[in-house]
């Protein structure tokens, strides 16, 4: 009963570190990555399609992006998705591609982007420590219920503390990471 806890606080923990990965990724760092425009979505015969469906995109160099469409026609539609999706970037049409330069991040732009990513983390600890209270809860239930011992309650609270102390740890680092990517110029 205690492992069914453990195995659901796991599961339920490595999902809060998916959307932190996912959240950072979407923070752009002064460098090109394909993954920054993953949420964009164009508008291709009245439906509204991700960017990655119906266009391959391509890091050039450090500070530019291609974007090849698969219909020529798709052209001004990715160019005004990309610049109305809230990244603050402006592709420029070339003919057959679209290119989208990224800006070298000013010093006050990293500040307020490391002040973003330490909202993601405090947000998945947040997340963590709730799943612990839960896990805990149930833990407490299962002895009330006379289904365990209260030192099998004690180690059980003891295993779950050590699995949110190695997530939050994990987040820790990936937030180091973020923060160190970020102010590199």
């Amino acid at each position: 009963m205690i492992n069914d806890t453990q195995k659901n606080a796991k599961e339920r923990m490595t999902k809060s570190i998916h959307a932190l990965e996912e959240a950072l990724t979407k923070l752009r760092t002064g460098r090109a990555h394909p993954s920054i425009l993953d949420n964009v979505t164009v508008d291709y015969y009245g439906t509204s399609t991700p960017l990655t469906q119906v266009a391959s995109v391509v890091v050039e160099n450090a500070l530019m992006l291609t974007v090849k469409p698969w219909e020529k026609r798709l052209i001004p539609e990715i160019e005004k998705a990309i610049r109305n999706s809230g990244l603050g970037l402006n592709p420029s049409n070339a003919g057959e591609i679209i290119r989208v330069p990224f800006p070298p991040l000013s010093e006050e732009r990293r500040k307020e982007l490391i002040k973003q990513v330490r909202g993601e983390a405090e947000d998945a600890k947040v997340a963590i420590r709730n799943i612990r209270r839960d896990c805990n809860q149930e833990i407490k239930e299962l002895e009330k219920a006379k289904s365990i011992t209260e030192d099998e309650q004690r180690r059980g609270e003891e295993s779950i503390q050590k699995l949110t102390d190695s997530f939050i740890h994990k987040v820790d680092e990936m937030i180091a990471h973020k923060e160190k990517d970020l102010m590199e110029i």
